[in-house]
């Protein structure tokens, strides 16, 4: 990234949360983190592979961060102003 102004956007939730290993994984298209056939939540995997590619455009970098399965994620932006 550019030396700059930038923007940051943070959303949190107190949802399913993430292994560390998975946090890269789920930024590629048609992934998901549960992937059973019986899983709980629904998404065609679409989601978070896009939002990547349009913060990319836009010269910015997106991730996400996880204290573990069960608390929770956190989802940061970072774009220039």
């Amino acid at each position: 990234m550019q030396n700059g102004n930038f923007v940051q956007i943070v959303v949190r939730d107190n949802g399913i949360g993430m292994k560390r290993e998975d946090l890269q994984r789920i930024f590629t298209p048609f992934e998901q983190v549960e992937a059973s056939a019986g899983r709980r939540y629904q998404g065609t995997g679409l989601g978070l592979s896009l939002s990547k590619e349009l913060v990319k455009l836009h010269g910015g970098t997106i991730w996400a961060e996880s204290d573990g399965e069960g608390k929770g994620s956190t989802f940061k932006v970072l774009l220039p102003v």
